[in-house]
């Protein structure tokens, strides 16, 4: 019968789920699947698994009370196995370099960092601050000015947005890597101008937060910061 697995620990860990079901609508009962120093939380895998908020927030849930008590390597959602033979058999095959990558865990955080600057506050201050731009837009207002001046205010905003963004995005890296160990950076997008996860250690994670508080103050109007954390580590396994 096929398993889903949520995450992989030294086998020592405590294993608190008591309070805590699997995915799938039942929901599922949890269990370890141990071998040698490994365990793998598992649950038999749903029919009907899918991508929904009950199971994603499911699987999540089982993670998080799991890192509570100590390292863990999560999975990501949707990691299904044949059978418990076949959990057992990757414990055996990849033991050395899961519990390498457990001890380097330890005692570390996930912090998610994410960006967002509002397009409208960009726009008036590129308006007042660029007097390229605030010419090129006082000729094509009310109508006026030629299709060379909108192409042109176009592309000008465009690159001016991009850089402003760039800008921003540096600043925020900048302020918070002092306090990180490792990193996992997304490229910028029209979303976010940073997205970026950052792997900080238990000592460092008051000052990392404070860190944060202290950026979004200093943004300034029009921009927010979403700081998530502390978390699993999910991008660091």
């Amino acid at each position: 019968m096929s398993v889903y697995v949520y995450a992989i620990t030294k086998a020592e860990h405590p294993l608190g789920l008591d309070d805590v079901k699997g995915v799938g609508e039942g929901p599922a009962e949890l269990r370890a699947v141990s071998s040698g120093e490994l365990s793998a939380v598992v649950s038999e895998s749903p029919e009907d698994l899918s991508v929904s908020r009950r199971d994603v927030e499911a699987h999540h849930e089982v993670q998080e009370q799991l890192w509570a008590d100590g390292a863990i390597l999560p999975l990501s959602f949707g990691f299904v196995a044949q059978d418990e033979a076949a959990v057992e058999a990757l414990l055996q095959e990849r033991a050395e370099a899961f519990s390498r990558r457990l001890d380097e865990l330890t005692g570390r955080a996930e912090f998610n960092v994410k960006g967002v600057a509002d397009e409208d506050t960009l726009l008036r201050a590129i308006l007042t601050e660029s007097p390229q731009a605030r010419e090129l837009n006082e000729a094509i207002r009310d109508g006026g000015g030629t299709y060379d001046d909108r192409l042109a205010l176009g592309e000008l905003v465009a690159q001016e947005v991009q850089g402003r963004q760039g800008a921003l995005g540096e600043e925020a890296l900048a302020a918070l890597r002092p306090y990180a160990l490792a990193e996992q950076i997304s490229p910028p997008s029209q979303q976010y101008f940073v997205n970026a996860s950052f792997l900080v250690a238990d000592e460092k994670s008051d000052e990392f937060a404070e860190a944060g508080g202290e950026l979004a103050e200093a943004l300034g109007e029009g921009v927010e910061l979403r700081l998530r954390g502390p978390l699993p580590p999910y991008s660091f396994v």
